[in-house]
């Protein structure tokens, strides 16, 4: 037995529209419950027993949501298509691509790893809202040796054209023939923050890999490779939409260090 809930998130979970899109749709006249209009500021409905059209059609709502880990490669861009004939992250998704999937945040063209693809759009939103601080985390292969000084600058904020960030979890894991690895985790979803942070301290970045995104690890997964998380990745997530400013989870297995948590 379901429970009701607003219109515009029974909307969006069915994969009509996302939520906003929703609001337009309801106040427009086009959405109707039990063959009636709604108010223009929506209602609630129970998916069980109201009849919801929209432009005529009868909305089904969604056993459920799906979830996917992917493994992005380099190369491959987040895009449903595009016009230049370039692999997108959704040719990796094979028949599933199918449903209205979209992905929670970006990666760059030229950043591999972790990318987390749903048909959840309330909980995605909430898990790429700056306000929750989700920790995302990379290891960024560097020219040169960063020392003590530069990982201090990057814990405590980084001056960028865009504003000072936020303190990021420093790890220098190690270093051989001029270049380095460094583990970062950050709150933030600059665009390309993490290459522009450790460029800001000297050090460029020769290749970058998202290793994790709030409690959800790369591990094992091939590059190319999805998987369908487990009910309780989801759950995990959910907690981790919850936290607000100063409110982000530190990643499983990891304890902040070398300066306040990202905020």
């Amino acid at each position: 037995m379901s429970s009701p809930e607003r219109l515009n998130r029974f909307l969006a979970r069915s994969g009509v529209a996302s939520r906003r899109a929703a609001d337009a749709l309801i106040a427009s006249g086009s959405v109707l419950v039990n063959g009636r209009r709604p108010p223009p500021a929506g209602m609630l409905v129970d998916p069980d027993h109201d009849r919801v059209t929209v432009h005529g059609k009868v909305v089904q709502a969604r056993a459920g949501t799906a979830w996917f880990a992917v493994h992005k490669p380099a190369g491959v861009i987040v895009t449903a298509s595009d016009p230049r004939g370039r692999p997108t992250l959704f040719d990796l998704l094979g028949e599933q691509s199918d449903r209205r999937l979209f992905a929670v945040g970006r990666l760059d063209f030229d950043t591999s790893g972790l990318i987390l693809v749903t048909d959840d759009g309330v909980l995605a939103n909430r898990l790429a809202h700056p306000r929750h601080a989700v920790p995302k985390e990379y290891v960024a292969v560097v020219r040169g040796i960063p020392g003590d000084p530069d990982l201090r600058r990057l814990r405590e904020g980084v001056q960028l054209e865009d504003g000072v960030t936020r303190p990021a979890e420093v790890e220098l894991l190690g270093s051989s023939r001029g270049l380095s690895e460094v583990r970062m985790v950050i709150g933030e979803g600059r665009n390309r923050q993490v290459r522009r942070m450790l460029d800001a301290v000297g050090h460029e970045v020769r290749e970058l890999r998202r290793t994790a995104f709030g409690p959800i690890r790369l591990g094992r997964l091939k590059a190319g490779g999805h998987r369908r998380l487990r009910p309780d990745e989801v759950e995990a997530l959910r907690r981790a939409s919850a936290g607000g400013a100063g409110g982000g989870r530190a990643l499983p297995g990891r304890q902040w260090g070398g300066g306040p948590p990202t905020q």
